[in-house]
């Protein structure tokens, strides 16, 4: 793809130059042959993957050294447009001198970013990020074929969005230890759906399993159903979600009354369990912040409050 393709040149500002140069100047285009492969005692690689959402193909040609498992040389063919041919450039270079193993480790994430002119400028738009995904999966097929395995077994994760590549598993947790009530925050937080955007709901250009709204509904149900259940269970029985509700539900009703009464309030910024011990790290804020006795006497009201309600061994900390 040339510049004059993108029409009238008004889309190439959302693009990185690094990735017009590769289109224009792949460095790793092209084959290598059974021979070449042999010449340096090394397996060839031959590995093709498809995204349906476009009709973009790459294939992904490796030369394995036979004795150490190092990827010696990397070319590919591709398919497609010329973002696809500027992402599958950089993973292969990126999969050079790495072992097989150390490659499937290469993510879509790292592919995008090694394009970028500067670290925090995207180096393509959102609905270009599958061109990324597609060289991230066909590293995934190369190493199944070197493996001898089905390329299912690399990824064990269920993935919700492709783009991000960020797992049904990591949206609960994050939903949960961070207690987030829309999906803004989850891409805030994950990258989830900050790319295409096929995943944030139905309707998007590709079809999906999962959407943000629908896990983040689910979660948030479940979280309301065991925040309901945990009364009379012992507090180091309950789960990491339960003990912080437990905490903020405490603090509601036994501290922040009496604070509010002196224009102060307090956060809790970090709640951990050292062996036995509950340890929360609090934040002060309005009138508290600079208060002489925030650290002293207010520190151990709460603490007092929290061993009396919840357990006799709970510790606080001010951040």
């Amino acid at each position: 793809m040339a510049k004059g393709d993108l029409v009238g040149g008004s889309l190439w500002q959302n693009y990185s130059g690094k990735v017009a140069d590769r289109m224009d100047n792949p460095r790793y285009l092209g084959e290598i042959t059974a021979e070449e492969a042999a010449s340096m005692n090394a397996e060839l690689i031959v590995a093709e993957h498809g995204a349906e959402s476009c009709g973009d193909a790459v294939r992904l040609y490796w030369a394995v050294d036979k004795d150490n498992g190092k990827i010696l040389k990397a070319s590919f063919k591709s398919f497609g447009c010329g973002t696809a041919i500027a992402s599958s450039d950089m993973m292969a270079e990126l999969c050079v001198g790495k072992t097989v193993d150390e490659a499937v480790k290469i993510t879509n994430l790292d592919v995008e970013k090694a394009l970028r002119d500067h670290p925090d400028t995207p180096a393509v738009p959102p609905q270009k990020m599958h061109c990324s995904v597609m060289a991230y999966d066909v590293i995934k097929a190369a190493a199944a074929t070197y493996k001898g395995v089905d390329v299912k077994t690399l990824e064990s994760a269920e993935m919700v969005c492709e783009c991000a590549r960020v797992t049904l598993s990591t949206i609960k947790e994050v939903i949960r230890i961070n207690d987030l009530k829309s999906v803004e925050d989850i891409t805030a937080y994950t990258k989830a759906g900050a790319f295409c955007k096929s995943c944030i709901h139905p309707g998007g250009h590709e079809k999906r399993k999962w959407y943000l709204v629908d896990i983040l509904a689910e979660t948030r149900a479940e979280m309301e159903k065991e925040a309901e259940s945990a009364g009379g269970e012992p507090f180091l029985n309950l789960s990491s979600f339960k003990k912080f509700k437990a905490i903020e539900k405490v603090l509601d009703a036994q501290v922040r009354p009496a604070l509010h009464q002196d224009g102060g309030d307090v956060d809790v910024e970090d709640f951990r369990m050292e062996g036995d011990v509950p340890v929360v790290t609090i934040s002060y804020q309005g009138a508290c912040l600079g208060c002489m006795s925030a650290t002293v006497g207010t520190l151990g009201f709460i603490e007092t409050i929290l061993k009396d309600k919840l357990d006799p061994g709970f510790r606080v900390e001010v951040g």
